[in-house]
């Protein structure tokens, strides 16, 4: 929410989806974004390879590969072990700017 604030004050609008369970997802909703926007970035904390991320990207694709107007991005936790330490672990998981750098490039706005 926080990448989405700073952006709209750059004029990069966003459509902030955070579904409540991840069985069943609630593609309806996030098709209906996607098809609307034409773009999608993912954030979660898992780590970026055999996240759920990877997972919604591919039905995305499946589902909506004609109405992508960029690539789909995925902004994720580092594929190492999460460190204990507070501040390591913060180093890790998806950080504001990791997330609007993503969002910038699917908007073009890079």
């Amino acid at each position: 929410l926080a990448a989405a604030e700073e952006l709209s004050q750059e004029g990069v609008e966003c459509e902030v989806i955070d579904p409540l369970t991840l069985l069943p997802l609630d593609t309806e909703t996030l098709w209906a974004s996607l098809r609307k926007t034409g773009r999608l970035v993912i954030v979660h904390e898992d780590t970026l390879t055999g996240g759920w991320g990877a997972e919604v990207a591919a039905r995305a694709v499946e589902e909506c590969l004609y109405s992508l107007d960029a690539p789909v991005r995925r902004v994720a936790a580092h594929d190492v072990p999460l460190p204990f330490a507070p501040v390591l672990e913060q180093a890790g998981v998806p950080s504001v700017e990791r997330i609007k750098a993503a969002i910038r490039e699917v908007a073009g706005a890079a």
